[in-house]
């Protein structure tokens, strides 16, 4: 099972971004777990152009996804999604070790 799922739309707005910057070749959307926000933890989400020996890479639509070890017991399962609709835009964690989520949906306790 992969650490993350990653959505045909999530994929398509990174390969999108990162085709506008020219990184599709060389970088791919680290996603990470830190301390912070409301609810204790938050998600960052960055382009970045190494792979760690311990990062778990998952590949969807051509597009490379890399969640670094201890980021992986916070994120197994989670379904990333992009949204875009008259009420939000934005990228979307379905996060089912998430116990609870602020309101804003930046941050959570598991």
């Amino acid at each position: 099972m992969a650490v993350i799922e990653v959505t045909d739309a999530a994929a398509a707005r990174v390969r999108e971004l990162l085709e506008k910057e020219d990184k599709l070749a060389t970088h791919s959307l680290r996603m990470k777990v830190v301390g912070g926000g409301c609810s204790g933890l938050r998600y960052e989400l960055a382009f970045d152009d190494r792979v760690n020996e311990t990062d778990s890479v998952i590949e969807a639509h051509g597009v490379k996804f890399v969640v670094d070890e201890k980021s992986a017991l916070y994120l197994m399962g989670t379904t990333l999604d992009f949204v875009d609709t008259l009420n939000e835009t934005g990228f979307k964690m379905g996060n089912p070790n998430a116990s609870t989520t602020c309101g804003c949906g930046e941050s959570f306790a598991a």
